[in-house]
């Protein structure tokens, strides 16, 4: 699921790979490597996980990948700054889909600038196309999964300290979903921006690997990252739960612990 700078450096001008910059239109104008377009995921939120909610998360989601011009053929690489939730989102996304050719650049677009590899500032426009992926249902989960489940299942909370203990508030309460376990997403990266060996994340997500995790965070772009990374590891049994703490803060009738 990561592309190294040097690999990609390599095949930036291949036609069947689309090279998407998922960081602001301001950061995306001021330079980004050539050939790729630019698609601000954190534009995108869907708070809703009931079975309305999810079936329009899927319309409206193949809707955007159709938009970015994504067919089964093309190999998809999202960046961000570094090894950030924006790209690995872009990663999840299309995994949802069933779409396997994607990929992040590991150490973003700071990696790259490092390197000194080509820039551009020219904007590059999207290609459309008729996107119709699988949705994979293995890899999502709504509230009602984790409230039915919640003695069963391993909930991996990635969000910073004090939004897990209630000292910072981002929804109706405060607090984390009983039973989760706190480590934050920052933990998986590097001080250079690229993700930590897999000896150094093996000593941090010390879980079965036969465990069903499902990851969450405020709004389910830093809990992607963590999804990634838990991936990565060989764990096969990962879900992200798509309302995050947007959603379950703000429902009252669900538990809370603080």
């Amino acid at each position: 699921m990561l592309i190294s700078t040097t690999e990609l450096n390599s095949i930036f001008d291949d036609p069947d790979v689309i090279i998407v910059d998922t960081r602001s239109f301001k950061e995306y104008s001021a330079g980004h490597i050539p050939g790729s377009v630019h698609l601000d995921l954190f534009a995108f939120h869907w708070t809703d996980t009931t079975k309305l909610g999810i079936a329009t998360f899927n319309v409206q989601t193949q809707h955007l990948l159709s938009f970015l011009g994504v067919t089964q053929e093309k190999k998809v690489i999202f960046y961000d700054d570094f090894s950030g939730m924006l790209a690995a989102r872009g990663v999840w996304l299309l995994m949802y889909f069933s779409h396997e050719n994607t990929l992040m650049l590991d150490g973003g677009i700071t990696k790259w600038k490092k390197e000194n590899l080509p820039l551009e500032t020219k904007l590059n426009g999207f290609t459309p196309s008729k996107f119709t992926g699988k949705i994979n249902p293995q890899i999502i989960s709504g509230f009602e999964h984790i409230k039915n489940n919640i003695d069963k299942i391993t909930i991996l909370d990635v969000r910073s300290t004090g939004e897990f203990d209630g000292s910072v508030i981002r929804a109706a309460r405060s607090g984390h979903i009983p039973n989760a376990i706190n480590i934050d997403w920052n933990q998986n990266i590097d001080e250079d921006g690229t993700f930590k060996n897999d000896e150094q994340l093996s000593k941090i997500y010390r879980f079965p690997k036969d465990s069903e995790i499902v990851v969450y965070c405020q709004g389910a772009y830093r809990a992607t990252n963590s999804f990634l990374v838990l991936k990565k590891l060989g764990f096969k049994n990962i879900r992200v739960y798509l309302g995050s703490w947007g959603e379950w803060g703000n429902k009252i009738e669900l538990p809370v612990e603080k």
